[in-house]
């Protein structure tokens, strides 16, 4: 009798890592996990609350995790401890292309899919990427406005956030492309943030120093956006310099309302989130596969997909005639 119970006891225990693997499935849920370049970021914030819209509709579980500040080898990490979690889907905003593609690699060996969305990774480590506009199109935006804003004349600058994400230098160089049809303007210098505002400030004090003749200041990060405008306030040059960026209408109302900032230039962020997640579903359930040239994302609509790539919209210009319409 006793080596029966210590055989039925051993197969119990045999059993029990199994039944603790894979959490995240247990409950019958489909579970997505969200990464953003940095989990304090207000943009990523309200990309957050449009995913956790998404996740409802769906009735899916939601994680959400990230750096506290744009990190790389933390993005690596938490991606690292979803695989292990075992979550059924990844949808990454990628710091750096080539440095979490390898992870995201090894998430899809381990059967989890993965969508990127605001910043993309090799595509081969992913299945699409949920793009907020084309980087021709934000590129063309950005450029054409600074255009309108100094009559297509005079020295500017550009403050991105930093110098390894894919999506900022993209748009960079989209704004240097459409640059050639305005041969009156000159780009001066482009400095790094680190998508924090108080460095955006001193960067643009910096460039407000070095270059006196200084027409407009191009904002490629949404932190850079506010930063800028406190240095062109703080410097006396309110209207004189010109500033724009890509950015929240939240955070640049005041700025703008004041007349220190002439244009914000973004989509609709929480959309974003919204549509992200429910691509890394439809990928998850096989809704969405290559090939597709449409996809169904829920109360978006019909949106377009190009390639791999499902495109959100064009971008919006905020104004201070039209930023009270918004609360984001």
């Amino acid at each position: 009798m006793k080596s029966k119970n210590l055989l039925a006891a051993l197969a119990l225990v045999a059993t029990l890592p199994f039944a603790s693997c894979s959490k995240s499935k247990s409950d019958g849920k489909l579970t997505i996990a969200l990464l953003p370049k940095s989990k304090g970021n207000q943009y990523f914030v309200t990309c957050e609350k449009g995913a956790r819209s998404a996740a409802a509709e769906l009735n899916a579980e939601l994680k959400f995790d990230g750096p506290t500040n744009p990190d790389p080898a933390k993005q690596n990490e938490i991606v690292e401890n979803w695989i292990t979690d075992g979550v059924n889907v990844i949808v990454a905003a990628c710091e750096n292309k080539d440095s979490i593609s390898t992870a995201l690699r090894k998430a899809q060996a381990a059967g989890i899919k993965v969508v990127t969305y605001d910043a993309d990774a090799q595509p081969d480590a992913r299945s699409f990427f949920a793009n907020q506009a084309s980087a021709q199109a934000i590129g063309e935006q950005l450029m054409d406005t600074a255009a309108s804003l100094t009559g297509s004349e005079g020295e500017f600058a550009i403050i991105t956030g930093t110098l390894t994400a894919s999506n900022l230098n993209e748009w960079i160089k989209s704004i240097k492309e459409r640059q050639a049809i305005y041969p009156n303007m000159k780009l001066v210098d482009i400095k790094p943030c680190d998508d924090m505002k108080d460095k955006a400030q001193q960067e643009a004090t910096n460039l407000l120093s070095a270059y006196p003749n200084l027409k407009a200041i191009i904002a490629a990060s949404s932190l850079a956006v506010p930063g800028a405008a406190e240095a062109v306030k703080q410097a006396g040059k309110s209207g004189q310099v010109k500033v724009l960026g890509l950015g929240l209408p939240s955070e640049n109302k005041a700025y703008l309302k004041e007349g220190v900032t002439q244009a914000v230039i973004l989509w609709k962020v929480e959309d974003l989130g919204y549509l992200a997640v429910m691509a890394g579903a439809a990928v998850a359930n096989g809704s969405l596969s290559p090939g597709a040239t449409e996809f169904s994302a829920g109360k978006l609509g019909t949106l377009q997909v190009s390639g791999d790539n499902i495109i959100l919209g064009k971008p919006f210009v905020f104004t201070k005639e039209n930023v009270d319409q918004f609360d984001f």
